[in-house]
């Protein structure tokens, strides 16, 4: 069974005929060469493969394209604007917020969507979201640090 899906990916629009079984992160990965989606676990367990639908963190890899027909996808590439890269993306470079760099873009866009919806997060409150990516090699000490510098420097230019 093939079907028609319309989505906008990183600014583009892209109508693609899909088949039913065909995950997001398939056709994000095979057909259209953006392979920061990580696949690993397969199963929405790890989050490397993280990216935003609307706004929102999805398992790529266990998300079928039919379901997000009509929407608006962001992965990694579709974050930096024109080479400039985000507050999330600079301050995981500044605290060293990744070491093999396997989940580092799962875990960007989880920490960019959260920022979106609480610019002030506790630690806690950080935890709780990031306790759905799974870091290998971090410690996760340095991926708080950087949350804190993101959370901070975005409030800074929202006081601006």
């Amino acid at each position: 069974m093939r079907l028609n899906v319309n989505v906008v990916v990183n600014g583009r629009s892209h109508a693609l005929e899909v088949g039913a079984h065909e995950t997001l992160s398939d056709v994000l990965r095979e057909r259209l060469g953006l392979t920061g989606c990580k696949v690993a676990c397969d199963q929405s367990v790890c989050g490397a493969c993280t990216i935003l639908v609307d706004g929102d963190p999805v398992s790529a890899c266990s998300t079928f394209m039919f379901k997000v027909d009509d929407s608006k996808i962001t992965t990694v590439e579709g974050l930096a604007a024109g080479g400039v890269l985000t507050r999330v993306q600079e301050a995981f470079l500044q605290d060293g917020a990744f070491q093999c760099g396997f989940c580092t873009s799962g875990m960007i866009l989880l920490v960019t969507a959260l920022l979106a919806r609480d610019p002030n997060p506790d630690d806690a409150t950080v935890q709780q979201w990031l306790s759905s990516n799974i870091c290998r090699c971090t410690g996760y000490n340095s991926i708080l640090a950087a949350v804190r510098r993101a959370s901070a420097g975005l409030r800074t230019e929202a006081a601006a």
